[in-house]
């Protein structure tokens, strides 16, 4: 059974025509650059009828090295940064949280909460973001099966919350490589949640770089269109406009002026396999 998320006006599901596309830069480096990515996300959604949740994250904790940014803005002044691009822009918002107590303090303004891959089987964390009530986009960790996913869900389930998504973002392939398997993830739709496929961590190489991660970029797009031929929920890629000075995850981050290629290649499949 397709199980469907409502975000306001958006609805979120599996074999669907209007995808729904999880886009930001990986890091809050400045308002600025928050302020002309969504700019851009929102023109290249609309034209290519995609619905759009803005991602950014104000803080990254699961770093490689004590050496690596982790963020550059406090979680007060990101809130307010956030806040501002919300009122202004009308977009949704989502970001990854790594403590209950983030969850108390975004929980006005956050419209999904995303668990990151290194902690979704963290319960109390997992918890306290469906009892929000918001939409829980738990991001498949890549040490993790993908059976093992319904139990995510039924923690999310067990607090009354059915506005739950999965994440793909790969699984760990010996050191410092990551492969997608699709047979999975097809098989992660008979748990009728929506399935993100995330086209950027998915081509990561987890601290590859020694003190950080590196990554593949050119395989983001391959990728996607693989990904789409499975008719998912829609696609999650982090982008910048000048991924080689981003403070974190450029490697894999794509560049913002390729996303509408992105999307029209996307779109076509997604029709085709109908």
């Amino acid at each position: 059974m397709i199980k469907s998320v409502k975000l306001k006006n958006q609805i979120i599901k599996n074999d669907t025509d209007k995808l729904t596309f999880i886009s930001g830069p990986c890091l809050l480096e400045s308002e600025k650059l928050v302020r002309l990515v969504a700019k851009n996300l929102i023109k290249y959604s609309k034209k290519n009828k995609f619905n759009l949740i803005f991602k950014c994250s104000f803080d990254k904790a699961n770093r490689s090295s004590y050496k690596t940014v982790r963020s550059k803005i406090s979680l007060y002044k990101s809130i307010e940064i956030l806040k501002n691009l919300k009122k202004d822009f009308k977009v949704h918002l989502t970001t990854d949280v790594h403590e209950t107590s983030q969850i108390d303090q975004l929980s006005d303004l956050i419209d999904v909460f995303q668990i990151p891959a290194f902690l979704c089987r963290q319960t109390d964390l997992i918890k306290a973001a469906a009892q929000t009530k918001k939409i829980v986009n738990v991001k498949k960790g890549q040490f993790l099966s993908h059976i093992e996913v319904e139990n995510i869900i039924l923690k999310i389930e067990n607090e009354n919350n059915k506005k739950i998504i999965i994440t793909e973002r790969g699984n760990s392939f010996g050191y410092n490589y990551l492969i997608n398997d699709f047979k999975g993830v097809y098989f992660m739709k008979k748990f009728g949640y929506p399935i993100i496929f995330d086209a950027t961590h998915s081509v990561q190489l987890p601290g590859g770089m020694g003190l950080k991660s590196g990554g593949a970029r050119e395989y983001v797009l391959p990728l996607a269109k693989s990904a789409a031929s499975l008719r998912l929920a829609g696609f999650f890629v982090e982008t910048h406009p000048n991924p080689e000075h981003a403070l974190s995850d450029g490697p894999n981050m794509m560049y913002l002026h390729k996303i509408p290629k992105l999307l029209n290649d996307i779109n076509k499949i997604n029709k085709a396999a109908k």
